[in-house]
């Protein structure tokens, strides 16, 4: 191939003496494909930095890839002026030169204090934007839920029974295994503590008043969010990976209808059942260590429970239980839906439901121990 042929196909760049000044000469293709046969002169002026003009009139073609090279080269002689270039050109590098200008963030340097401040900052908004959305997605399910009672048709009786069997039977034997053992490490305690005041018998009242008011309800719903609210919220977000609830919109199948309803109600179903499992087995394992520490009878343990410890306190911990569901429920479902594109997501959004789960739990048993106590039960 000539010189002649080679100068209209590759990009070149050289400099050239005009009546004393320096300027660069730029010619050829500079296209995305062709620059990257270009010579990368460390000092295109071969040592003299008075370079007063860039030259671009021997450009015959040129993209965004060569207005961009062009754009680097005047940063590296920021006093010569790009000159004898076509219309179109000088336009394109323009344009690809305010974009480079935009594109360019200023280290902003702050103190320590005013970073702490702004991240505290993001973190609260972003706690007020995500509890507003989940009370908006709350609202949606309250009224696809009126609407299935409206229309009983609707509602799919065999995904909740099949559901209730992975949320209830299932997490029988966990929360079996670890109320009854609360139970014993608070009786336990509890007579370690009471025989001080010669008040060990006072550990039933104790363990009987924990676990049905606090630990029982709280146990269970702290095991269901990381059991049942993350394979809620992996199961919804796998299928919206796979592109599954699009389809489901293409058929004018509403998700939240047929995915999210079913979960919500097997799990408010079986909450209360799995509460009071929990709350028997806690008592059990109470029972068992005063049986052990205060050689007392089983007869007498629940005896003394049933003169001292009122329906009342069994009832604060089942009240919790159906309203721990729904929240646990609708969350994991509603990050769940938020899962986007990969399998990354799912994980992301699989631990933030737990984490929100729990949060929103912890956050409402404080709520009910205020109202309670202020009804005075």
């Amino acid at each position: 191939m000539t010189d002649i042929a080679l100068q209209a196909t590759e990009p070149w760049l050289r400099p050239a003496d005009r009546a004393g000044r320096v300027i660069l000469e730029a010619g050829g293709a500079w296209t995305v494909f062709a620059v990257a046969n270009l010579r990368r002169l460390e000092d295109p002026a071969d040592g003299r930095r008075g370079v007063a003009a860039i030259d671009i009139g021997g450009i015959d073609k040129l993209d965004t890839a060569g207005a961009l090279e062009i754009v680097r080269l005047h940063k590296q002689f920021p006093d010569a002026a790009i000159e004898g270039g076509k219309p179109e050109h000088l336009a394109l590098i323009e344009l690809v030169t305010k974009g480079a200008a935009a594109g360019v963030v200023k280290p902003q340097h702050v103190g320590w204090l005013l970073h702490w401040l702004q991240e505290l900052g993001e973190t609260v908004m972003e706690f007020f934007e995500q509890t507003a959305r989940l009370l908006g997605f709350f609202g949606e399910v309250l009224v696809t839920i009126g609407g299935a009672i409206r229309q009983p048709r609707r509602f799919r009786v065999s995904s909740v029974i099949a559901q209730m069997h992975e949320v209830w039977i299932l997490a029988m034997p966990i929360v079996g295994v670890l109320t009854f053992l609360i139970g014993v490490v608070v009786a336990y305690q509890g007579v370690e503590q009471l025989k001080a005041f010669g008040a060990q018998d006072f550990t039933v009242e104790a363990v009987s008043i924990s676990v049905l008011r606090e630990l029982g309800v709280l146990l269970t719903a702290i095991i269901v969010a990381g059991r049942s609210g993350s394979a809620f919220t992996a199961q919804l977000g796998t299928m919206q990976v796979n592109l599954e609830l699009d389809a489901m919109r293409t058929m004018a199948l509403n998700p939240i209808e047929w995915l999210v309803l079913p979960r919500i109600a097997a799990l408010v179903l079986s909450m209360p059942l799995l509460v009071f499992f929990g709350n028997m087995m806690g008592l059990l394992g109470g029972a068992m260590a005063c049986m052990i520490y205060l050689d007392f009878t089983l007869a007498q343990f629940f005896d003394r429970l049933r003169d001292t410890v009122f329906i009342w306190h069994f009832w604060t911990g089942m009240i919790k239980a159906p309203v721990f569901a729904f929240v646990i429920a609708a969350v994991g479902c509603y990050e769940g839906l938020q899962v986007r594109g990969s399998a990354e997501s799912v994980g992301r959004q699989t631990t933030k439901s737990v984490v929100e789960s729990i949060f929103f739990v912890v956050v409402l048993d404080a709520l009910f121990s205020i109202i309670f106590l202020l009804a005075g039960v």
